[in-house]
């Protein structure tokens, strides 16, 4: 079986990418993965966070949390501490949005510092509402934090996708590139951090900037 989380270093960064063959739902395997990953990345100067082709992540695995119960609570628990743990990362952390992010695929979004998105027929944004879930604190804490004001209640209350483009405008992308050319985008934009940001300036300010101790992913 393919793995769904493999870590390769491309120089001075350590490239994550997420891979279960459909949408990258995240569950435990997916958080397993994706804790190893980060443990291996140590020592990079910088991160880059990176789907399939088509899908960068579809949100927690409905399988499991659509079932609610203990399985479901301890889930989205621990999705939390892995979210927690990309959004204080002590080295920058550059997403290459391969294609749809939804839900908590969104959210992942929010938590980095750079995002390159593909541009494609895919479809980005906090549906969390529109299927019945209230958004948690957390996310909404990102979504004041990252996304422009004027769509932020479009955004998070009433649960509006957007193609990539418009994700720009919104704030859960910086800029939009080939399909091809997303991973290696982000790469660059992470070689070019991770030299050009001291070490620990970087950590010690953005631990300042990011302090969400007390909030979850709980709804």
């Amino acid at each position: 079986m393919t793995p769904r989380v493999t870590q390769v270093r491309d120089g001075s960064v350590a490239v994550v990418t997420m891979d279960d063959g459909k949408v990258n739902a995240v569950n435990d395997a997916m958080l397993d993965g994706l804790e190893s990953a980060l443990d291996a990345a140590d020592g990079a100067r910088a991160i880059v966070l990176a789907g399939r082709d088509g899908v960068f992540c579809g949100g927690f695995d409905l399988s499991v949390v659509g079932q609610g119960g203990p399985a479901a609570d301890a889930l989205v628990r621990r999705g939390g501490q892995v979210l927690a743990r990309l959004y204080r990362s002590k080295v920058p952390l550059v997403v290459a949005c391969t294609g749809h992010a939804v839900a908590l695929g969104a959210v992942l979004l929010m938590a980095t510092d750079y995002r390159v998105g593909a541009d494609a027929d895919v479809a980005i944004g906090l549906n969390e509402v529109a299927i019945g879930m209230p958004l948690p604190e957390l996310a909404v804490a990102l979504a004041h934090e990252r996304l422009s004001a004027p769509l932020r209640t479009r955004a998070v209350v009433l649960a509006e996708m957007w193609p990539p483009r418009r994700a720009v405008d919104v704030g859960f992308l910086d800029e939009v590139v080939a399909p091809d050319r997303v991973v290696a985008t982000a790469i660059d934009r992470a070689k070019d951090l991770g030299t050009r940001l001291q070490p620990d300036a970087y950590a010690t300010t953005s631990r300042r900037l990011r302090a969400l101790e007390t909030l979850t992913l709980q709804p």
